[in-house]
């Protein structure tokens, strides 16, 4: 019997769903993706490309050409509600689609309650898409005047935007930016001593300032203030703060952790409804939690499509082993990178090439998708 399945994003943790579409579609199934965009950037190569390391289009994978290819339906929409008694999505326009199985991937946002309403020149490094506008944006500023550039957050987003923004403005003389981080109380707090010690060093001998006074309070355009009440003037903010999962399921009355994603058992599949499933960033896996980095949502991949899959067929769902320590790189934005692996650490240009042969390795493995 035809069902109905629906993807609710087009990230990391459903890329091997979407290349595999033709196999639910062959089995009688109708599929529908939605997703805010027609294509998926890839965050790992984010910092990269605001560096101009990357190029836009070297980053990204053609979610609604590889979606409509197969023969599924691309719905170019924002899904702002579920309603699990009926199985349907509300989205932002109003539209609503009903399903029988659904999996989200709808990623993470950096809040913005420390921003006034209405600031400009502030920009969140999520969506990735952000990143292009911010770099039209201080390309315009800098040849008016010396900008100070901030980033607000300590972890490694901060880290990593630092210092691709030295990198996109450095050959700019007499003009070229001073970069400021506000890390709150400490600088990469969730990395080992030596990592965190490797990376300070990094930027710092660039002149990137490292902030470990206090937590921001309040931005207004122009101006940063601490919770000190001292103040920073400022002419570009970029918000690196901790990710939050998507608000979808707490508006929906659906099971979440504490940090408000959804929350998922050893299948990835919601504790409350069965056919409703999840990856990435935007979930909580309740057999124990999990950090918000890509790895996880890869490691996802195959265990959602064949659950997707056995959940649409009657079949037995396969659990999902989150695996053991996985491998950190941070791209330092001047052609170096800084790599952990369990007790190992080591900065230089290997570390960035390993990074980089990794990253490329996986966006062009989806990527010939659009050729074949």
């Amino acid at each position: 019997m035809e069902k109905h399945l629906v993807l609710v994003g087009g990230g990391h943790a459903h890329m091997v769903t979407l290349a595999n579409l033709h196999d639910f579609i062959e089995k009688g199934h109708q599929v529908t993706v939605i997703g805010p965009s027609p294509y998926h950037y890839y965050s790992g190569m984010g910092p990269g490309m605001l560096g101009k390391m990357y190029a836009p289009e070297d980053i990204r994978f053609a979610t609604r050409y590889v979606v409509e290819k197969q023969g599924a339906a691309f719905i170019l929409g924002k899904v702002v509600r579920v309603d699990p008694e009926a199985k349907t999505v509300i989205l932002e326009s109003g539209e609503a689609v009903s399903y029988d199985v659904i999996s989200f991937n709808t990623g993470s946002y950096v809040p913005r309650s420390i921003v006034n309403d209405g600031e400009k020149d502030v920009f969140s490094v999520k969506p990735i898409e952000n990143l292009m506008d911010a770099q039209s944006r201080i390309l315009e500023l800098v040849p008016r005047k010396k900008i100070t550039i901030s980033i607000i957050g300590g972890g490694p987003s901060a880290a990593e935007i630092a210092g691709n923004v030295w990198r996109l403005t450095r050959d700019h003389g007499p003009n070229t930016p001073k970069i400021q981080i506000f890390a709150g109380k400490k600088f990469l707090s969730h990395v080992p001593n030596t990592m965190q010690s490797k990376v300070a060093i990094s930027l710092k001998k660039r002149g990137i300032k490292i902030l470990e006074k206090d937590y921001v309070k309040d931005i207004k355009t122009g101006q940063i203030t601490l919770e000190s009440g001292q103040r920073y003037d400022t002419d570009f903010i970029f918000l690196a703060l901790g990710v939050k999962p998507s608000p979808i399921f707490k508006k929906s009355n659906l099971p979440t952790g504490p940090d408000n994603g959804l929350r998922v058992n050893k299948y990835l599949q919601c504790t409350a409804y069965p056919e409703i499933f999840g990856g990435g960033d935007c979930i909580y896996f309740e057999d124990r939690p999990l950090d918000k980095v890509g790895v996880y949502a890869v490691r996802q991949n195959p265990v959602l499509y064949r659950n997707l899959m056995a959940s649409l067929e009657e079949t037995v769902l396969q659990p999902f082993d989150p695996g053991g320590d996985y491998l950190l790189i941070f791209n330092m934005g001047d052609d170096t990178g800084i790599l952990r692996k369990k007790r190992l650490v080591f900065g230089g240009r290997l570390a960035f090439l390993i990074k980089d042969h990794i990253d490329r390795k996986f966006i062009r493995k989806f990527q010939a998708m659009e050729q074949t």
